[in-house]
């Protein structure tokens, strides 16, 4: 173990830290961050919709609500929108974010790099055209959301690279008189620079329209999102995501964080597929992508946070009380624990660098994943198709997200509890046992 831990931290942690303060991993990272509220804003407004206006949902249902409220239905149709100003636009919010998180970390104009990238994804969007059945010619909104999302990522970078190093060009820039506004003055600095990032995509948007009338939007999907996408609904790649964040963490580095860049290109499309889907037929089951991060282990294995660490919490007030500085650590992280926010136990037990919990913390969601899985391949529950908080208590997590319509969600969110439990439980024992002879030792 001894051994291991050493080779880690000589080889994995300099590189995972590197990785997780690259520039352009840290924009795409941010850029996700910063839009993940909008989207889940619209994903609540899709669940209240169904939950509680559509009479065949779990509260209306429960409370009777289309008999005291009348033509109750017909509500729906106010919010019905909603999911057109959030996912369905997501790869253009994302276009203007990363660029922008970019130039800022360059030192560069953020705005007008965001500015600038979005005018690039049009730029580079297929050509309108005619529709079957319909007057005059208009463009297609299937890049908007999802599938547009690695040309937003792509062309975002590469748009804030050229233009902030252009913008230090001395001889590109228009210098105006002093008494000019300095918004109005910075615009006219980067004048030149924007004009030849645009020229330069146009072009490379002429070259590629030639091999495909829809240009580089079809070719990018098609040989790398699409893969990529395909490749998320694996169980097994869930799973390797899952162990190595936790080794991250274990070895001190914000595994989530390091990893979120990554995991938002290779399941954010699915995310919102299934959005779309419950969008559409007011219900979670039959949602197109089933098995995705969200939907397991977000749903599943993440029960006070990465490593399921709430059950490691309940372990120690069962078996864990003598020791003492242990138990006062659970005490006080019980609360955040309850929310999936577990900083306090990962750093104040600690689990960082605490070979005693390395194969728990790594067990526990694997396994809660694997039960999660079971039951939504077998159709025994429906899929997670809506985004919840992650700040939801975990138990809650597999019904409110399936859309509150499953009382079996409910029982398999405690069950993933109780497992994770068990496993850290000898664990805890022999943790407990060891500080109290070592204890004996010092007295």
């Amino acid at each position: 173990m001894e051994k291991m831990q050493n080779f880690m931290e000589k080889y994995f942690v300099p590189l995972a830290g590197a990785i997780n303060s690259q520039r352009h991993v840290a924009a795409v990272r941010d850029a996700f961050t910063l839009s993940f509220p909008l989207t889940m804003a619209g994903s609540m407004v899709l669940l209240i919709n169904y939950v509680f206006l559509d009479p065949t949902g779990f509260i209306a249902s429960l409370l009777h609500l289309d008999k005291l409220i009348p033509n109750l239905a017909s509500y729906q149709k106010v919010l019905a929108s909603v999911i057109n100003g959030t996912t369905n636009i997501l790869a253009l919010i994302i276009a203007f974010l990363v660029a922008y998180e970019l130039g800022k970390n360059m030192k560069g104009d953020a705005v007008l790099c965001g500015i600038t990238s979005l005018s690039v994804y049009f730029i580079l969007y297929p050509a309108a055209k005619n529709f079957v059945g319909k007057a005059g010619t208009g463009l297609s909104t299937t890049y908007f959301g999802a599938q547009g999302l690695f040309v937003a990522i792509i062309f975002g970078l590469i748009t804030a690279e050229l233009l902030t190093r252009l913008g230090r060009n001395d001889k590109l820039r228009i210098k105006m008189p002093e008494m000019v506004p300095p918004a109005v003055s910075q615009s006219f600095n980067l004048l030149i620079p924007i004009m030849i990032v645009l020229a330069v995509m146009a072009i490379l948007n002429f070259i590629f329209s030639k091999v495909t009338t829809d240009g580089i939007q079809v070719i990018i999907y098609s040989t790398i999102q699409a893969p990529l996408t395909s490749l998320g609904s694996s169980m097994g790649t869930i799973i390797v995501f899952v162990v190595v964040q936790q080794l991250l963490w274990v070895l001190g580095i914000h595994g989530p964080n390091t990893l979120s860049a990554l995991r938002s290109v290779i399941w954010t499309e699915q995310g919102n597929a299934n959005l779309a889907y419950v969008a559409q037929h007011g219900s979670a089951w039959g949602a197109p992508f089933p098995i995705n991060w969200g939907s397991i282990n977000d749903a599943f294995g993440n029960g006070g946070g990465s490593g399921a660490t709430l059950g490691l919490i309940i372990a120690i007030f069962i078996v864990g009380r003598k020791n003492k500085s242990q138990y006062e650590i659970a005490k006080m992280s019980f609360v955040p624990g309850l929310f999936n926010i577990n900083e306090p136990i990962i750093f104040g037990l600690p689990i960082v660098m605490n070979p005693m919990y390395l194969i728990p913390f790594i067990l526990a969601p694997v396994v809660c994943d694997l039960i999660g899985y079971f039951f939504v391949v077998t159709k025994i529950i429906p899929p997670v198709a809506y985004s919840v908080a992650w700040t939801t208590p975990e138990i809650l997590t597999p019904f409110l997200g399936s859309g509150a319509t499953s009382l079996m969600s409910l029982i398999v969110g405690v069950v993933c509890l109780a497992v994770s439990t068990l496993i850290y439980l000898p664990f805890v024992m022999a943790s407990t046992r060891a500080a109290i002879k070592q204890e004996v030792e010092n007295a």
